[in-house]
């Protein structure tokens, strides 16, 4: 029997990566979940488009083995802290709430290099909070990701800041040496084949994957 996967942030650059090669692997019953139809699906996705408040639902009828969370938005994208924290942290959280409901064995999420529930920084904070919040669920395997810059091909979605950041990238890599080679940049391509990896490899246990291990992952 194929595992039964849902992903749930389809239309962003590391979640739609991630699809588009699950979808060509051909060995899994996969399924998206989305609030609104930007972009078609890859043939042999099944596309669930619903108001978020109505995903705890469609989670509890899909029954998935593994779900995976790319959501994820911007301040500037969502225009106030309230707004960013409804996705980043309370959308993920309900998602992964109804997947322990529904009996997922593993949930994969996105996160941040240095997302720590004490941050000053009110993003990284965000992050951390969600981390303790899915540790807390006891899901048989948690796999979160702490990338560093994500580098890939969304010119038209980013701010000026992180543009600035990813021409800059290959200078400030080099620089990042020791303990600091955690923040160094990585391609989105390279996190969407490590979610691939994780989601079709099966075990127990807890794990943060920082961008060395991404890189190992992703092969």
């Amino acid at each position: 029997m194929k595992t039964r996967i849902l992903l749930a942030g389809a239309t962003g650059l590391v979640g739609a990566g991630a699809l588009i090669e699950l979808a060509a692997m051909g060995n899994a019953d996969l399924h998206a979940l989305r609030r609104s139809a930007h972009a078609a699906m890859p043939v042999g996705v099944s596309d669930h488009l619903a108001d978020s408040a109505n995903w705890p639902a469609l989670v509890a009828q899909i029954k998935p083995d593994v779900v995976i969370s790319t959501l994820g938005t911007t301040m500037k994208k969502a225009g106030s802290q309230a707004a960013f924290r409804a996705v980043d942290h309370d959308l993920v959280l309900a998602l992964a709430k109804a997947a322990r409901q529904a009996g997922a064995r593993q949930f994969i999420s996105v996160s941040s290099v240095g997302a720590s529930a004490s941050s000053s920084n009110f993003y990284l904070r965000t992050k951390g909070e969600v981390e303790e919040a899915l540790r807390a669920l006891d899901f048989e395997r948690l796999d979160i990701l702490q990338p560093g810059l994500l580098v890939g091909d969304r010119a038209a979605e980013q701010r000026f800041g992180e543009r600035l950041g990813i021409l800059l990238s290959p200078l400030t890599d080099m620089l990042m040496i020791g303990g600091l080679a955690r923040y160094r940049s990585i391609p989105a391509a390279k996190v969407s084949q490590a979610i691939v990896t994780l989601a079709l490899g099966g075990g127990h246990g807890r794990f943060i994957h920082d961008n060395d291990r991404i890189r190992t992952l992703a092969g």
